[in-house]
């Protein structure tokens, strides 16, 4: 439904990655022109009025304060056939907004950013309500009358503009004065390939307990398979639907992601290609092998301890990183409760919010029409990032998560070992908090927080109340 004002199921600060997911969910109805409008109907007429406006930075000045906009209308100054200077004409998207400007209706305005991971693409924020304070009519480069429209913030909304323009700054900053609260510009001190900072604005705690920064497992156990581990023996690079490729063949047929990396659907095991491979090491088969490809954060939440977020976009489906540390023994974390169970990652525990290439709030299905799956691996694995981990180890807990766990398998001197990799479960806008399900030991009742589970405040609608 086209709409003036608000969207439901949209909030501010979305991100989208294609104009045809804005046009989907009904925030922006046009896939090419920057201007969406529709006539309403008034008691005594029919006016044109816009309904939302993509500023893509092409036609656009924008001004110093981040609640202020000055956006060009649309048309050409140029006419093609006498070549001779023309001006903008009062019509379509520039009537909507003249109109607009007088009925000081809402107007949705969606910010359009590079991609820094591609740079011939743009990913797209709704940066909430304005409306139009003023226009005129100015000259452009070529000579032509250009209107001009001021959209002005409507108060009282979060940000969303003005905290990607907060990160650019950050990032672009030489001096660590640049970020405030920041205690070590690189807590893997070398380790990752991209610095992750560690930040505080809470208080005045200056940083974790100590571990020992490692990228992946350490000490892993063979994982037992019907199949002998063996590579494949392709040139260069895997190639989807290849059933020569012995990497394909283990994935069902299917090559588990696309071309830039997205992982197509959650599955209860995806074969990567390892070190036994003929193919090369940019193969697009060695996804969760690559280390981390966003700038990460980790700083200090309100009342959930540390936490761990990004400073860029996540698209969904995109790896985020692998849960490191030691595999334990499940007997020995039955025996021995000294590990944390903050610290730990258990596959044999009960994720009601995971189901196996399904999410129902993306389908809109009513979740008793879908038959469950069984999402047991064949062998169940427990890390502990108490001593040794990575990022992973400060990703909370959330009943409602944007993150979820893939098992990931791949070969390595002649064995086969198991890897948890995270990927994210929708797009994530920069400064979101990544957060996945803990699961639970049980199917009991999660109200009261019985013994040995933790009060959730993860704030989701969908709260259980507890975990662990």
């Amino acid at each position: 439904r086209r709409r003036v004002g608000a969207v439901p199921g949209v909030e501010i600060g979305d991100i989208f990655f294609l104009r045809m997911e804005m046009c989907l969910v009904g925030l922006h109805g046009q896939s090419m022109s920057g201007i969406d409008y529709m006539t309403i109907k008034d008691e005594l007429q029919e006016e044109t009025v816009a309904l939302s406006i993509v500023s893509s930075g092409v036609y656009d000045n924008d001004a110093e304060d981040n609640d202020v906009l000055i956006y060009s209308g649309q048309g050409e100054n140029f006419n093609k056939k006498d070549k001779h200077v023309i001006d903008q004409k009062l019509q379509r998207g520039n009537l909507a907004l003249d109109r607009s400007s007088r009925r000081h209706n809402e107007v949705r305005v969606i910010r359009g950013l590079r991609d820094a991971a591609n740079k011939n693409a743009k990913i797209y924020v709704y940066d909430g309500l304005y409306k139009i304070q003023d226009s005129w009519i100015e000259r452009g480069k070529s000579g032509g009358g250009v209107f001009k429209y001021k959209f002005v913030r409507l108060s009282g909304q979060p940000s969303a503009f003005a905290v990607w323009k907060s990160v650019q700054k950050w990032k672009m900053g030489s001096s660590t004065s640049s970020r405030t609260g920041l205690i070590l510009a690189d807590l893997s001190t070398g380790v990752e390939s991209i610095p992750v900072s560690l930040v505080n604005e809470v208080d005045n705690e200056k940083g974790p307990s100590f571990f020992t920064y490692f990228h992946s497992l350490r000490d892993p156990k063979p994982f037992s398979l019907a199949q002998s581990s063996y590579g494949c023996n392709c040139n260069k690079t895997c190639v989807p639907g290849d059933l020569s490729c012995s990497c394909i063949q283990r994935n069902e047929g299917d090559f588990p992601y696309t071309a830039n990396g997205v992982l197509v659907s959650r599955k209860p095991l995806v074969h990567e290609c390892g070190p036994l491979c003929k193919c090369s090491p940019n193969c697009k088969n060695r996804v969760s092998q690559t280390g981390l490809k966003h700038q990460m954060e980790v700083f200090k939440t309100k009342d959930r301890g540390w936490g761990l977020r990004s400073l860029d976009p996540i698209r969904a489906g995109t790896f985020i990183c692998e849960y490191a540390g030691e595999v334990i023994d499940i007997a020995k974390v039955n025996k021995n409760r000294g590990y944390d169970d903050e610290y730990v990652f258990d596959t044999s525990r009960i994720y009601d919010t995971f189901k196996w290439n399904y999410e129902p709030s993306l389908l809109e299905e009513i979740s008793s029409n879908v038959s469950s799956e069984d999402y047991d691996i064949p062998s169940p694995l427990i890390i502990s990032s108490k001593k040794f981990g990575n990022v992973a180890r400060y990703m909370n807990h959330s009943c409602s998560p944007n993150v979820f766990w893939q098992p990931v398998l791949y070969a390595e001197n002649n064995q086969s070992f198991l890897h948890i990799a995270f990927f994210a479960l929708r797009h994530i806008p920069p400064m979101t908090e990544l957060t996945y399900d803990y699961g639970c030991s049980s199917h009991a009742d999660h109200s009261s927080a019985p013994k040995g589970r933790k009060k959730c405040l993860c704030g989701s609608s969908k709260c259980r109340g507890s975990f662990g």
